[in-house]
């Protein structure tokens, strides 16, 4: 719905300090500004967005919902840098303020807790969202880091359901990528139909997380074979870098531990946890670290302790499960 606005001529104050025009001066120049940076946030590094946001909020020239919608949108593009404390701290105002966004702040909160491996109060704020706080989505991120595939792919099958209810079709793509991602882990044939149909929802949308998103669920589905999945990762890892999009280099490097994982490739396996464990040292996703060792059957790591719903043995054992069933299927098909 951004997209046909034109950016205004004027440009704010950047992060440096530098500015060739003035900023806006008027309520109507900080309203064109906000939608424009909001519209470019998909084709422009999440830095840029967040700066261009924290630009126009502090200009004053925004009050009320529209001001909170910058705060929202800034709070987005600082969990997507991995910026947790700051993204948490814009979604607590924004919740707090009780407005029109007030239930997607929430759901920003529940992610928050999950990325910070406090799965219990994820859990808890569910039911307090609905479908505005997109409760069936927010419940499959929580179960299927525990390796409860048949129950994570419950959730987002009925997000899908209920944004074609709604027709949204962006949230059907987005929960529609979700079960491709999800049902790779256990049964590839069937992701490849998952993927397709994810494509096929994307191909007129302008949602480059989720379409890097769609790569990475190629990645492991093909875990285990000679399909390039080393050198695909590595033309991913760039691609998720320029965007911006820090959160997903913790799942692309939990997805090649899949792949060096089911090929008993001990020495990759090592180097892949490294990158995880320097891709998640502020203690977001602290988890796929955990998931990454149980699937080669390694020591837990050390680091921040996991909030699980279940107890570590029974998710360890479930990651596990997922290699040892890909290795049978693989040698099955030899």
């Amino acid at each position: 719905m951004w997209e046909p606005l034109a950016p205004p001529t004027h440009a704010l104050v950047s992060a440096s300090g530098a500015s060739p025009h003035p900023g806006p001066d008027t309520p109507a120049d900080a309203l064109a500004e906000l939608l424009v940076a909001i519209g470019r946030r998909q084709h422009e590094h999440r830095d840029r967005a967040a700066e261009r946001l924290t630009a126009v909020l502090g200009t004053g020239l925004l009050s009320g919902e529209l001001a909170e919608l910058a705060l929202y949108y800034r709070a987005k593009a600082h969990k997507d840098l991995s910026r947790t404390d700051a993204a948490a701290d814009g979604m607590r105002q924004v919740a707090d303020a009780g407005g029109r966004l007030a239930v997607r702040a929430r759901r920003g909160l529940a992610n928050l807790a999950r990325i910070r491996g406090d799965f219990p109060t994820a859990l808890a704020a569910v039911p307090t969202l609905d479908w505005k706080g997109r409760h069936h989505r927010v419940l499959g991120h929580i179960r299927w880091p525990h390796g409860d595939i048949d129950r994570a792919a419950a959730a987002f099958e009925a997000a899908r359901t209920e944004a074609e209810q709604h027709d949204a079709p962006g949230e059907r793509a987005i929960a529609q990528t979700h079960i491709a991602l999800i049902t790779a882990f256990a049964d590839p044939a069937r992701a490849d139909d998952e993927l397709a149909l994810a494509h096929q929802l994307l191909a007129h949308l302008d949602q480059r997380a989720t379409t890097l998103l769609a790569h990475v669920a190629a990645l492991v589905r093909d875990a285990g074979t000679d399909r390039d999945v080393t050198d695909r990762a590595t033309v991913l890892r760039t691609e998720i870098t320029v965007a911006g999009l820090a959160w997903l280099t913790p799942l692309l490097e939990t997805a090649l531990a899949f792949h060096h994982a089911v090929r008993g490739a001990q020495d990759d396996l090592a180097a892949t946890i490294d990158r995880l464990h320097e891709a998640t040292a502020n203690g977001d996703f602290a988890y796929y670290r955990h998931i990454a060792a149980a699937m080669g059957d390694l020591p837990q790591p050390a680091g921040p302790a996991i909030r699980w719903l279940d107890d570590e043995p029974t998710v360890r054992t479930r990651w596990r499960a997922l290699v040892t069933a890909r290795q049978q299927r693989l040698h099955g098909t030899q």
